[in-house]
């Protein structure tokens, strides 16, 4: 049974730390120099360690297909990293918000985007879904051990979940500035722990995915 006054003080603590955290990344993005910056030096940290057999990254150099993110609120653009894959042959796909919780839809650069809830955009419904092998998650806070803290919505967590639960199991790759790092998360139950989490300066891994 859930203690109710328990639960309660967690999401309120969440909601703390969020604020505190996306005012951090909102300070820092509003330099478009600064967060450009940042983003181009994630993707060259991402693709330099995916050519690296000793580091958990590499499983990203046979992934069949990578589903990134269109960025909203100051997230830190993942597009420089997506061209890159794409560049090297690794399809795509961008998540979308339906009745039935998130989903992954293929998508090449040309393709026009729509609404694809939340804020953001993604395919349309003529695309096919699928079951990335490596996924970009973004994120309001992170601490060092693998925490995530999203907006209160779980859509990731329970799309993580939902693709463990039927043994496909993305590598999850959290995408952030260093300023979203928080000393220590609450978590919950459905809390989904990420794989790796990158920023500008730091590569932070957690867990060593299978080969």
């Amino acid at each position: 049974m859930t203690n109710k006054p328990a639960h309660q003080s967690l999401i309120a603590q969440k909601a703390d730390l969020r604020r505190i955290v996306l005012a951090r990344r909102d300070q820092f993005a509003a330099n478009v120099g600064h967060a450009a910056a940042a983003a181009q030096a994630v993707a060259a940290r991402i693709i330099s360690e995916s050519a690296n057999p000793n580091l958990p990254l590499h499983k990203l150099s046979s992934a069949g297909v990578v589903a990134g993110y269109w960025p909203i609120r100051n997230e830190l653009d993942p597009r420089p990293l997506l061209k890159l894959l794409a560049a090297r042959g690794l399809g795509l796909a961008l998540p979308v918000i339906t009745p039935s919780g998130m989903v992954f839809r293929r998508w090449r650069q040309e393709q026009k985007l729509v609404s694809a809830g939340f804020g953001t955009f993604g395919p349309d419904a003529d695309q096919p879904v699928v079951d990335p092998d490596v996924l970009l998650v973004p994120l309001a806070g992170f601490d060092r051990r693998g925490n995530r803290l999203g907006y209160g919505q779980g859509n990731y967590d329970i799309a993580i979940a939902r693709l463990t639960a039927a043994q496909k199991r993305p590598m999850t790759i959290g995408l952030a500035f260093d300023v979203q790092e928080i000393d220590s998360l609450p978590t919950e139950p459905h809390d989904q722990a990420l794989d790796v989490i990158i920023t500008p300066m730091q590569s932070i891994s957690y867990h060593q995915p299978d080969a």
